[in-house]
């Protein structure tokens, strides 16, 4: 019988902890090996009892969730999956997923959550998942804050719009996410719109921290929303939408047709659209999702970058792409912002 996924559960609140305990043990791939009431004690029991993965809340006495996230990702990393009824607070959100964990999911309805058994399956898949995570890749992303007013003009300035960035990822993406936009040129003759595995509860608040610390303009994806220049959308896995031409032959954002593969959807929007100025970008993540869409942006003559498996915190994604032969470029994380522009660059020569 293969080992079970070892939990340490770190949180203050009892009934919480009560009913992570009864839910994770409940399935027999999962044994809660310990509980701390905070971050430092929740530390100290790292070391002691070594789990797979660490169930974190946020708001704790004596050391909260995000600086004990900080902490465990220098002095001891491991897997973490975020819980807190505090979503709709872009700069924990934000800052959570900035440091690398592997998914931030609201608690039901509050700090004491009497319904939690409801996201019962939800937390145990996260659970298993962020166990496969190869955690020596995760990267916490360097940003620096900027200063909105110092670009205003050049964020609602009209330029034109030639290229669409479409951008694929599930879980593990939104720290790649931040590191690719946070370096991506905004005087670009483009738009992006992401595809990602984050909850539609936390991205609003997400989206409006992330315009803290980016040159473009980053907006929740809303449908029918006309796609500009200099804009990054964000869209949710299970809430996607694609890219149409609509009756005033504008670029907008509307409801997919294929919500089981979302990332082939809007890659095959995206070729359809733009042609030859689409590039899709596939990120890390689990599943095979986008290497059909890739194909038809490849039959459009548009472009394909995967993002290496080397740097992959979830390899499955690109390495289902590149084996299916639908990948021009594979790039490391880091360098995805610089190959994006100098073959958006090279094109217009």
């Amino acid at each position: 019988m293969a080992d079970k996924i070892k939990v340490l559960i770190v949180d203050d609140a009892s009934f919480m902890v009560k009913a992570l305990s009864e839910m994770l043990g409940s399935d027999p791939e999962i044994e809660v090996v310990g509980i701390a009431k905070n971050g430092q004690e929740g530390l100290e029991r790292i070391k002691e009892l070594k789990p797979d993965v660490i169930t974190l809340d946020v708001d704790m006495p004596v050391m909260d969730g995000i600086r004990t996230v900080r902490h465990i990702m220098i002095e001891s990393p491991v897997p973490i999956v975020m819980l807190s009824s505090l979503f709709n607070h872009g700069e924990i959100t934000f800052e959570a997923l900035r440091l690398g964990v592997v998914d931030f999911m609201p608690k039901p309805s509050g700090a004491i959550s009497k319904d939690i058994h409801e996201e019962r399956n939800k937390i145990i898949d996260r659970v298993k998942i962020a166990s496969d995570e190869d955690i020596e890749k995760v990267r916490r992303v360097r940003v620096c804050k900027l200063d909105a007013r110092d670009r205003l003009s050049e964020r609602y300035e009209y330029k034109q719009l030639d290229y669409l960035i479409a951008v694929g990822t599930t879980l593990g993406g939104p720290n790649t996410i931040i590191n690719l936009m946070s370096q991506l040129s905004p005087d670009l003759p483009a738009a992006v719109v992401v595809v990602q595995e984050i909850s539609q509860k936390i991205l609003p608040a997400f989206v409006e921290k992330f315009n803290e610390f980016t040159p473009w303009r980053v907006e929740v994806g809303i449908e029918g929303a006309v796609i500009e220049q200099g804009v990054c959308y964000m869209c949710a896995y299970n809430a996607p939408l694609i890219v149409i031409n609509n009756q005033n032959n504008e670029f907008c954002l509307a409801k997919g047709a294929n919500p089981d593969e979302p990332l082939n959807d809007l890659f095959s929007s995206a070729a359809e659209a733009f042609s030859e100025n689409a590039i899709g970008v596939l990120l890390t993540g689990i599943g095979s999702d986008g290497s059909k869409g890739f194909m038809n942006i490849k039959e459009k003559s548009g472009t394909t970058i995967a993002q290496s498996m080397e740097t992959c915190v979830y390899p499955n994604l690109t390495s289902v792409a590149i084996e299916n032969g639908v990948v021009d470029t594979v790039t490391d994380a880091n360098q995805l912002s610089k190959q994006i522009e100098a073959m958006i660059k090279t094109s217009k020569i």
